[in-house]
């Protein structure tokens, strides 16, 4: 069984991303502290919420360091929503530095005629770069998106899959290494959802 720490720094969608993965057979641990990390072999980072207080108390846990620590190991960690955001170095939310895994910035979404932010609903994936998330023979697959920001990673190769706003599209999930992050709330998005996070769990179990 594939042993996964759910990081809690109190911000974070915590119960429904925990029974997603319990479904799939998962056991999940809570992980407050750095401690906490080292029987795992995967970590989610979740998040609901603005950028400068989830990073100010991912700080207070004294989890920073042992979240770079991780990856710098390329050890496998799912960011989810914020999650995503909090792995990139800024964001136009606020002035804290993100964990700086990623290169590049969040954005604001940009301001279109008829289109309110946040973003919120059921949008259609757009394939990027495939990646274990989202191999190249994939079906369309719908997730449920609330969000008022995205990443703008310094090297596109990194995104996989991107999703339609206005004329434009923006990111809807990376993977870079042993990283991977989403946009959307896969553990909202009914059959698709669940079939990615058990594709991850599938290349946390090979990895």
């Amino acid at each position: 069984m594939t042993r996964i720490g759910l990081i809690d720094y109190g911000m974070g969608n915590l119960h429904s991303v925990q029974r997603a993965f319990e479904r799939l057979g998962a056991e999940v641990v809570a992980v407050h502290s750095p401690a906490d990390m080292e029987p795992c072999q995967a970590l989610v980072l979740p998040g609901v919420g603005a950028f400068d207080p989830a990073m100010e108390r991912l700080h207070q846990s004294g989890m920073v360091p042992a979240i770079k620590h991780w990856c710098g190991a390329e050890r496998p960690l799912l960011g989810i929503c914020l999650g995503l955001q909090l792995l990139f170095e800024s964001s136009d939310e606020g002035t804290a530095r993100g964990l700086g895994l990623i290169a590049g910035h969040v954005a604001a979404l940009p301001r279109c005629p008829g289109l309110p932010i946040p973003h919120m609903g059921w949008e259609p994936l757009r394939p990027a770069q495939p990646s274990p998330l989202l191999p190249a023979d994939t079906p369309e697959a719908w997730m449920y998106f609330v969000h008022s920001f995205a990443a703008e990673p310094r090297d596109p190769a990194c995104v996989t899959a991107r999703v339609g706003f206005g004329s434009s599209a923006v990111t809807a999930a990376v993977w870079q290494g042993a990283l991977a992050a989403c946009q959307f709330h896969p553990e909202k998005s009914s059959l698709a959802g669940a079939q990615l996070l058990q594709r991850w769990l599938a290349w946390v179990q090979e990895a």
